[in-house]
């Protein structure tokens, strides 16, 4: 006989007798038959005992390239070179010190000192010039480092910023270049491309696009207001973005 899936009675291995199944030895002849009762509930019922809960997973620090998203406790140590740079170079070129701004900026054509261009990328001549480009690099560089790595920030840097500047010392007749307006724009470019492709397939993005075409505004009309500024680097810039942000843009998308 039984109530609610318990036994009432069960039968002792020892004497073969029929005792209580709430018992945990044998009246008759003493044989251990559990190490202890069963629980009781307050109806007097057996206690089912309760499904053990299963603990919720640990999170484990995440491998390297393990999720193509955004990596909180990644320090952006490749926008931090080119801040810490371009702070450097343009306090030389102010400041002049043994002659050497004059050495960091491309004024004229290149010749041999083809070595300028990476100079001048981290040099500005004006103080608004300098602020908004910096501050575009140290926004986006870090949001797209934590994305995908330091040596991706450094490379669309390189190639919109050196790439931009390259560029207007052969275009333009006596060029006078300085800045990363260029690599700026390449950053900036390549970040947005995203929510770019998640509008353009009918998705909801949660990025700011507004401020972000704000942003892009200035730097393009930059060659209005700084002279070091050029609109072929500008170009350059957005033309890097645009070809290595979109294959980094549809793994991220994915």
């Amino acid at each position: 006989m039984s109530t609610g899936g318990q036994e009432l009675f069960v039968v002792c291995k020892s004497c073969g007798s029929e005792v209580s199944s709430y018992i945990t030895e044998c009246p008759y002849c003493g044989n251990r038959l559990r190490k202890r009762a069963p629980k009781l509930d307050r109806g007097g019922q057996p206690a089912r005992r309760k499904p053990r809960r299963t603990p919720p997973p640990l999170l484990t620090r995440l491998q390297r390239n393990e999720i193509p998203g955004i990596r909180g406790d990644r320090r952006p140590y490749g926008t931090l070179v080119l801040l810490v740079a371009g702070f450097a170079g343009t306090l030389l070129w102010r400041t002049n010190l043994g002659g050497s701004g004059n050495q960091l900026e491309i004024f004229g054509k290149l010749g041999s000192h083809w070595w300028r261009l990476f100079t001048a990328v981290f040099a500005y001549n004006n103080t608004g010039y300098a602020f908004v480009t910096l501050a575009t690099i140290g926004l986006f560089g870090w949001l797209l480092e934590r994305r995908h790595g330091p040596l991706v920030v450094l490379g669309l840097f390189l190639v919109g910023g050196v790439g931009g500047l390259a560029a207007t010392a052969v275009l333009y007749i006596f060029p006078v270049a300085l800045g990363a307006e260029g690599g700026a724009l390449a950053l900036l470019v390549a970040w947005a491309l995203p929510d770019l492709l998640a509008l353009r397939a009918g998705e909801e993005v949660d990025g700011d696009l507004i401020g972000v075409a704000a942003i892009a505004a200035v730097l393009l009309l930059m060659p209005l207001a700084a002279p070091g500024a050029s609109w072929v680097s500008a170009g350059v810039g957005v033309a890097a973005g645009l070809i290595i942000g979109t294959p980094l843009a549809r793994m991220t998308v994915r």
